[in-house]
């Protein structure tokens, strides 16, 4: 410790007697101004409302029958105090709000937004920096990448400027602008922390990683370099509160502006398609497999007559290459195959006992969402490569056919267990019924709310479920937990 503050104090002094004129101080930082000036016109506020219809639950009206502050409310507000004579039962509409950012592509109005943000919406209002309004249309959106295009009805706008993600380096500082919050055009600095980053159940896009700070209203705003070129979208953050914590992800210009043409030209994406199961090859996987090194995508199960099936992809295969493209990892491979278009042959190389082999394949497509959410009310599976969250558990919600076989109200059925290192007796099959939250049996009801209930914990946790395995159910530990980003 002695030494310690003594090397300090000695810089202390050396810092002392040498100070930095302002000169140098203005070469070593970087002067935003000039860029901020000149780009933050095409940056946009997005505010959506989307009526909701329904009744909302109400509680019984607080104030005793005789008191007098019911008899003016009454009065003054006949009709309209929930559990006083009088209310009306009848549905009402309820209007809820929120809000983004969003970026001039072109000078007739086409902007680029997050889908999430415009997801539902009924009315999308968006606000330019000089104040005027216009009311846009969605032209369409793919939750899959998180990509929206919008439209308005305006000429001569200031249009971004769009660089090359591929040449950006990580260290670089780079800039958000947008709305958080709701404090428009508020501008935030950072470094790009990595490239390529991947998130869990986001198997298209790779993130470029970022510590500048991005909060609720950023969503869908410019990510620039310093020379005043967008190189991303504000997607997501990493957090435990909901606010910055240091960790923000961009989806890459490039991957970005080949969803909005798709979606330009036709309203939707078209993705390939090989109908796999994939997990991670370890490096115990790998040895066992004869591979002189951890690479590529174990394929744990094939559908029966997809893309894959009729190219003679078995079970147990590792798929390296696709398309001459060396598969590192195995999320690289649904990334491949999602940017293939449908139709398209190409090479696929696997290692298969101990030796490589070549074969050739007609990539299949991903259905749509609204054809995906059509096969799953007739109780089809849709894609059986899913994602797997923190547990490394791929889930599905029952199709209300599934729910009458199996005599239960709700629960999430387990498609498929990833995690090789996962310390528990889970199986394909079993069902879901309940999470111990806080010494509390929480009721499992659909894909979202169970991740975020896992988020919480952290990955030296022990969870406990409820599940549903044939005839009977049974309490099921987990241990070991993915300290990998939630959506």
């Amino acid at each position: 410790m002695k030494k310690i503050i003594g090397s300090f104090c000695v810089a202390c002094i050396l810092a002392v007697s040498a100070p930095l004129s302002g000169s140098a101080l203005a070469r070593d930082l970087p002067d935003f101004t000039e860029m901020v000036e000149k780009n933050g016109a095409v940056v946009v506020n997005i505010s959506t409302t989307q009526v909701i219809k329904g009744n909302r639950e109400m509680t019984q009206f607080p104030f005793d029958e005789n008191d007098p502050a019911q008899e003016f409310l009454r009065r003054f507000f006949p009709g309209q105090i929930p559990g006083m004579p009088g209310s009306p039962g009848q549905p009402r509409e309820y209007k809820s709000r929120s809000l983004g950012s969003g970026f001039i592509i072109s000078a007739d109005g086409h902007i680029m937004t997050n889908a999430h943000v415009v997801d539902g919406a009924d009315e999308v209002l968006i606000r330019l920096t000089d104040k005027r309004e216009f009311k846009a249309k969605v032209l369409g959106s793919d939750k899959r990448s998180d990509v929206a295009l919008i439209k308005i009805e305006a000429s001569n706008l200031p249009v971004a400027k769009l660089g090359d993600p591929s040449k950006l380096k990580v260290g670089e500082w780079v800039i958000a602008i947008g709305s958080p919050f709701g404090f428009e055009s508020s501008v935030t600095a950072g470094i790009v922390s990595a490239k390529g980053r991947s998130l869990t159940q986001e198997n298209y896009v790779p993130f470029i990683q970022t510590d500048a700070a991005i909060n609720p209203g950023n969503s869908g705003g410019p990510l620039f370099n310093m020379r005043g070129e967008v190189i991303g979208m504000n997607s997501q953050i990493y957090s435990r509160s909901g606010g910055f914590m240091g960790l923000s992800f961009a989806i890459p210009i490039d991957l970005a502006l080949e969803i909005q043409s798709q979606l330009r030209a036709k309203g939707r994406v078209s993705r390939g398609r090989m109908g796999v199961v994939i997990q991670e090859v370890s490096k115990e996987l790998a040895e066992s497999f004869g591979l002189s090194k951890a690479q590529g995508a174990l394929v744990a199960s094939v559908e029966k007559g997809a893309a894959a099936d009729k190219a003679g992809i078995e079970a147990g295969d590792i798929v390296l290459k696709f398309d001459g493209k060396p598969v590192t990892e195995s999320i690289d491979l649904p990334r491949m195959v999602g940017a293939t278009k449908p139709g398209s042959k190409v090479a696929v190389q696997v290692w298969r006992k101990g030796a490589t082999r070549d074969l050739a394949l007609t990539v299949g497509e991903i259905p749509d969402d609204a054809d995906a959410s059509s096969a799953a009310k007739r109780g089809k599976a849709t894609e059986p490569g899913g994602a797997a969250n923190r547990l490394g558990l791929v889930l599905g919600v029952p199709t209300a056919e599934q729910k009458r076989s199996l005599g239960i109200a709700f629960g999430l059925i387990v498609e498929d267990v990833r995690n090789a290192g996962l310390r528990t007796d889970l199986r394909r099959g079993d069902v879901i019924l309940s999470l111990t939250h806080k010494g509390a049996q929480v009721e499992v009801k659909s894909v979202a709310q169970f991740n975020e209930l896992i988020s919480a914990y952290d990955k030296s946790s022990t969870i406990t479920l409820l599940v549903r395995r044939g005839d009977t159910q049974t309490f099921v530990t987990i241990k070991g937990i993915s300290d990998k980003a939630d959506k």
